[in-house]
């Protein structure tokens, strides 16, 4: 394997300083960095910036870009809402469900918890209009194994169709379970 890892994920957003307090009081995401430049060092471009990253836990970096000089940010209006998001591990449903309360009294709309079968989670947006997920792992060996047991056969079947596989119904259709 050639990567070690992700260094980091970067985004941009409408205000570092307000965003790092975000991400601070709400994840508890500790600031650990600030880059800024007027040139961009890949392209030269003149482009103040300011970069700013933050502690997402187990050695993973959360990045984000105020860019001032750009046009304002928006997202890409041909792909709907969900698909593009990060989500974040945390230790028990006792903390996702403490945290979408957390969320809620500050006037945070939070959906869930999901029930993916593997995980369970919650959706909010952050105020760049990032939308975050929350998940907590509780899925057993078995049912690992046997959605490895099948990530080929669904994905070589998606390729000739387009259309969902359902070798592993069992995740959402409880007489199917193990």
């Amino acid at each position: 394997m050639i990567t070690q890892g992700v260094h980091h994920v970067a985004y941009r957003c409408v205000d570092a300083k307000k965003t790092v307090e975000w991400y601070g009081h709400f994840l508890k995401m500790p600031f650990v960095l600030a880059i800024a430049e007027n040139q961009v060092p890949s392209t030269g471009a003149s482009d103040p910036y300011m970069h700013v990253f933050l502690d997402a836990g187990g050695g993973n970096v959360l990045a984000f870009f105020e860019i001032p000089s750009s046009p304002s940010m928006d997202r890409d209006r041909n792909t709907p809402k969900w698909v593009q998001h990060v989500a974040f591990k945390v230790a028990s449903m006792d903390a996702l469900l403490a945290t979408k309360a957390r969320l809620e009294a500050d006037g945070i709309e939070v959906i869930g918890p999901a029930d993916h079968a593997l995980f369970k989670s919650i959706y909010f947006f952050d105020p760049n209009g990032h939308r975050l997920e929350l998940a907590w792992d509780c899925g057993t060996p078995a049912m690992h194994q046997r959605l490895d047991e099948v990530k080929w056969l669904m994905l070589d079947e998606w390729d000739r169709t387009r259309r969902a596989p359902q070798h592993a119904a069992w995740m959402h259709d409880s007489s199917l379970a193990l």
